[in-house]
């Protein structure tokens, strides 16, 4: 048969739960105030103006890797 709970233990566990509750909720308002904003749309061309999008050069490229070697060559 179990011990009887402590009554530090009971307490422990009721604040954890009521605490995890209440994120929970928090979560849930957040979510739903960020959700009620409309579409994510990206930002208009001005804002980029700076902006200058690079791309790697060629030799960065990793080619595919080769056959693996045989048994024998080892």
């Amino acid at each position: 048969m179990a011990a009887p709970a402590s009554p530090r233990g009971r307490w422990v566990a009721i604040v954890t739960g009521a605490l995890s509750v209440l994120i929970g909720v928090v979560y849930l308002a957040l979510i739903t105030v960020l959700d009620s904003r409309g579409p994510m749309r990206p930002p208009p061309p001005e804002a980029l103006a700076g902006a200058e999008v690079v791309s790697p050069p060629a030799a960065a490229v990793v080619p595919p890797p080769a056959a693996a070697p045989s048994p024998e060559s080892a």
